[in-house]
């Protein structure tokens, strides 16, 4: 165990559905880690299974030293207090204007009075290019590439440690995309935190990631850096990254094989 998370033979079931299959990954402190995969390949649960949502059936996972697996809230609150998310669509709370959805976590542990709160959602709101002017919006009445960043505003406002990204680009136009991007790259550069990254589009990968993984059908298959990711002849990355319909992936239960050249 090296790095700031490091899972080890994590496996998860539901039914008799297996869905994780013995995951290794180890994310370097200060590092950003991007895991790519298609529908259904297993992220999601990966991810849940790292933030404690889900109980893996087996393996462990280390998070800065600490084995989480089987924790409750309450023995993880110290971890937990260290991380930042940000979700694939937001998850603000049109409920609350956007500078208390920014400081949505000082205000509900008690670690920010109301007048800090306001200032901090203002300078992390400057962090990501928003204006104070948004300070009392809701966030209904925004944008959605405006409300992505009012989520990673969320996201680094209280200077965490490790920052994880659940598809932070999904229904972006590509300018917006390429906004979002850049400015993941720049906040985690100023924090300097460890970030897992789960997405599908490879224009973010390409931006945002030091290291990728491939999980396929609930295992690692292939990870590396960015460089050896354009280089590699891995036939299941590959066929991945440039999107091919043919090649040893399974698509919809059926295995599309190259050599066959035949349609699916």
């Amino acid at each position: 165990m090296t790095g700031m998370i490091t899972l080890t033979g994590v496996t998860k079931a539901f039914g008799t559905k297996e869905v994780l299959k013995g995951v290794d990954l180890d994310i370097p402190k200060g590092q950003s880690v991007v895991v790519i995969g298609g529908s259904g390949s297993g992220k999601s649960v990966m991810l849940k299974s790292i933030l404690g949502l889900l109980t893996p059936d087996a393996g462990t996972i280390h998070i800065d030293g600490m084995q989480t697996v089987g924790l409750s809230r309450t023995e993880r609150a110290p971890i937990d207090a260290k991380m930042g998310m940000l979700f694939q669509n937001g998850a603000l709370f049109d409920s609350l204007p956007v500078w208390r959805n920014v400081a949505f976590r000082g205000l509900q542990d008690k670690t920010l009075e109301m007048d800090a709160a306001r200032d901090v959602a203002a300078a992390s709101l400057a962090q990501v290019g928003l204006g104070s002017e948004l300070l009392d919006l809701s966030p209904s009445s925004l944008s959605g590439g405006m409300q992505k960043r009012v989520g990673l505003a969320r996201a680094i406002a209280s200077k965490p440690d490790i920052i994880f990204f659940d598809e932070p680009t999904t229904g972006l136009d590509p300018i917006m995309t390429d906004v979002i991007n850049h400015l993941i790259r720049d906040c985690v550069r100023d924090l300097g935190a460890t970030t897992l990254t789960i997405t599908h589009d490879m224009t973010s990968v390409r931006a945002i990631a030091d290291k990728t993984a491939l999980l396929y059908q609930g295992r690692i298959i292939w990870q590396g850096t960015t460089s050896e990711l354009e280089k590699s002849d891995d036939p299941f990355l590959n066929q991945f990254i440039n999107g091919l319909a043919h090649g040893p992936i399974e698509v919809e239960g059926q295995t599309l094989d190259v050599a066959a050249g035949g349609g699916a």
